[in-house]
């Protein structure tokens, strides 16, 4: 029979609760987190023991939210969940990065983790219980992983951090920081948050540390009571004869690669190098496996190029630790698009592209929080040939994802979705050479192409990766790492930001971990490599540029609320024509507002004349050129603005006695009018003689019409259209 166990804490003011033996219990691990009306599944299962031997370890997640979870059905046609959406993949990411180097080094068995979102109760996110929940389903397994891994969101609201904030708090704090980490160190941030000083940031990250411990001890407390017992690892045995023979050839030449500045030359190098070992053996040899070759020599190559760096403190291209590489912004580069520029660092370059659109472009998203709507996206592409390589385009892999959603999250703080600035903006990176942080050119790229375009941002953003190269008793921090110092090193730190503070975090390590003080000088470099290159983007574009002539022009308008109908009209058959015959594209919004794009400004014009004619309202004393639309025997109605009429009594069509209204004017005459009032119930009192001194001359006799009272309302007596009409005039029987 199997035990369900279960362990709990509260952590932040909310209980977490941790459960295992009730489901799944096939999987060589399962557990359910819970956190109020939140929970996450997550299973674990690995693969049977292969003889073949690997240079990788095959660890796959799969995080997936099923809509049942917020008592949806899935849009579409088949109404069934299908590929991952953006979120999902991003989520994967999260568990994967922190805890694959947590695994012993020599186990490289197929691993797979699955998590579910089975509950979601709309305030507590899932990103974090799916963490803790990967961890404490391999403590409880058979599987050879003994590290807690635990993960905390910290939120900030009116400066104040919160630990594992409510959706609510995250949509409207400054922070969005996710950090994992063991009980001792932090492993991986993940932040977005809005020009938050590194010292605040620092703040954050300690104070979302110690709830991580407090998780981490719960994963122990469970591991106790239902972990099954560990399966041995065997230690991976290369031949002594193949490491001896690699060493002797190879040992002696690593430090060569150092001066050589491209990464053609460095990769030629290694590959040269390995080839010239290989030439070496006897490859026909009893037992010969290339594979055991390319393992000693790997770990030949990650110890004597790191030894090298840390001893003379020189890396491969020759810079200095705080060194950035050769940096040039331009812009304007493509004539036909809103915004262009190409931002190059070394061998790294990203091609930015920026778009305008309207309200229609507004990406809409169906998530398990709701109806989501995108103003900013942006895309990252990361083709084969920007690494010399030949690979079929598959589309966007969870590295482009995981890339574009970092850079997204650096600028879109400084965009202004405002009434001054009511546009959808989309901004593509097509990397087009990369050896080193090609998501950080992406956003200083973007940065150059948003001002190109004409977006008033409210600064500039620019970003850095910092890499690092440790042992047990020396480390080095490294500024904007290339491909070679990412590889063979033991961190990838980027950051991004204004002047004034940051705006998205990531760090990603290939150890269990660093101390605060070499943080805290992560920090430094990033900030003082960062005003460096806001100094390069400011010298090239100060301010954002007028807006391209082929970018819609966007006016916004202010309406009564009441007179939308009037301006969109039965079945909409009144925008429809707007937009028809003036070629505008036109949004309207409940409070009020209404959004005229157009790229012609004559197309504007027109389509913006239209709006106020269908939504103005008379004004108590104005004089406006009328035309008469229907004569009654008390008097006439007048249209004064497009669809809105006013009635002219009698008494206030010339001075002395009218007889008939017919008398003086015909139906389609121009009459000058003024307007006498406006009722509570919105009807128009016109006056003639108010406009004109005298009012009308009398019509010759031959000209005059005779009118006779009519058992039917005027067309629209000063109200919307749309609305049911008026009861008709004063003297209707």
């Amino acid at each position: 029979m199997f035990k369900i166990e279960k362990v709990s804490s509260e952590i932040g003011g909310k209980e977490i609760v941790i459960e295992t033996g009730h489901m799944a219990r096939q999987a060589h691990g399962a557990v359910t987190v819970r956190c109020g009306g939140t929970v996450v599944f997550v299973a674990v299962v690995a693969g049977s023991e292969s003889e073949e031997v690997r240079d990788f370890f095959p660890l796959t997640v799969d995080y997936r939210e099923r809509t049942y979870a917020a008592g949806k059905i899935p849009g579409g046609y088949f109404k069934r969940e299908s590929k991952p959406t953006e979120k999902e993949t991003l989520t994967s990411r999260l568990i994967d990065r922190p805890i694959r180097p947590l695994f012993p080094e020599d186990y490289l068995t197929e691993v797979q983790i699955s998590a579910t979102v089975l509950s979601f109760d709309g305030e507590n996110p899932t990103e974090v219980l799916a963490m803790i929940g990967a961890s404490a389903a391999l403590l409880v397994s058979d599987i050879p992983y003994t590290v807690p891994l635990s993960a905390a969101r910290v939120g900030m609201v009116d400066g104040n951090l919160i630990i594992n904030p409510t959706q609510q708090e995250l949509e409207k704090g400054d922070l969005d920081l996710v950090i994992a980490g063991t009980p001792e160190k932090v492993v991986m941030i993940e932040a977005g948050s809005n020009e938050i000083s590194e010292e605040k940031m620092f703040e954050a990250i300690g104070f979302g540390h110690e709830a991580i411990k407090q998780t981490a001890k719960l994963q122990l407390e469970l591991m106790k009571k239902a972990g099954k017992p560990k399966k041995e690892v065997k230690p991976l045995e290369i031949p002594a004869d193949i490491i001896q023979k690699v060493t002797e050839i190879a040992a002696p030449e690593f430090q060569k690669v150092f001066g050589l500045p491209t990464k053609e030359e460095q990769e030629g190098f290694f590959k040269n190098l390995y080839e010239k070992v290989i030439s070496r053996l006897d490859t026909k040899a009893e037992g010969f496996k290339e594979v055991y070759v390319k393992i000693a020599f790997s770990r030949l190559e990650y110890e004597k190029v790191r030894e090298y760096m840390l001893a003379t403190g020189k890396r491969p291209d020759g810079r200095g630790e705080r060194d950035i590489r050769r940096i040039k912004c331009e812009t304007g580069i493509l004539p036909r698009t809103h915004g262009s520029s190409l931002f190059t660092r070394g061998q790294t370059q990203s091609l930015s592209v920026v778009t305008l659109g309207t309200g229609d472009d507004e990406q809409r998203i169906d998530a398990l929080e709701g109806e989501q709507l995108k103003r900013f996206m942006l895309h990252y592409n990361f083709p084969s040939y920007s690494v010399g390589e030949c690979k079929p385009n598959r589309g966007p892999g969870r590295r482009e994802i995981g890339h574009g959603a970092l850079a997204s999250r650096a600028l879109e703080p400084m965009i202004p979705f405002d009434e001054n600035f009511p546009y959808t903006v989309r901004l593509v990176s097509e990397i087009m050479e990369s050896n080193g942080s090609s998501s950080m050119a992406t956003v200083c790229g973007g940065t150059l192409a948003l001002l190109d375009a004409g977006v008033p941002m409210k600064a500039p953003v620019a970003g850095i990766a910092i890499g690092l190269v440790t042992d047990k008793n020396r480390w080095k921090v490294l500024t904007d790492i290339a491909g070679i110092e990412d590889h063979l090193g033991d961190m990838d730190f980027k950051a991004a930001g204004t002047r004034k503070g940051l705006t998205a975090l990531q760090m990603d390590l290939k150890i269990d971990g660093i101390t605060d003080e070499i943080l805290r000088e992560a920090f430094d470099h990033a900030k003082q490599a960062r005003f460096k290159i806001l100094d390069m983007i400011t010298s090239t574009i100060g301010a954002p540029k007028e807006l391209s002539s082929f970018a819609p022009r966007i006016t916004t308008l202010r309406i009564n609320p009441e007179k939308i109908g009037a301006l969109i009209g039965p079945g909409g058959k009144n925008i429809r024509k707007i937009v028809e015959e003036t070629g505008a594209k036109i949004d309207i919004e409940d409070d009020g507002r209404v959004f005229v794009a157009a790229v012609d400004s004559a197309v504007a014009d027109a389509a913006i004349a239209r709006i106020k004619g269908c939504t103005a309202e008379a004004e108590v004393g104005k004089i406006y050129e009328a035309t008469v639309q229907k004569l009654m025997p008390f008097g006439a109605f007048c249209e004064i603005l497009p669809d809105l009429d006013g009635l002219c009594h009698v008494s206030e069509i010339a001075d002395g006695f009218v007889k008939s209204p017919g008398d003086y004017m015909r139906v389609g005459d121009k009459v000058t009018v003024k307007v006498l009032g406006v009722d509570e119930r919105g009807k128009i009192s016109l006056s003639i003689k108010e406009a004109v001194p005298g009012g009308l001359p009398i019509l010759p006799e031959d000209q005059r019409v005779i009118v006779e009272a009519e058992d039917r309302p005027p067309r629209r007596g000063g109200r919307d259209r749309g609305d049911r009409g008026g009861r008709g005039g004063r003297d209707r029987r």
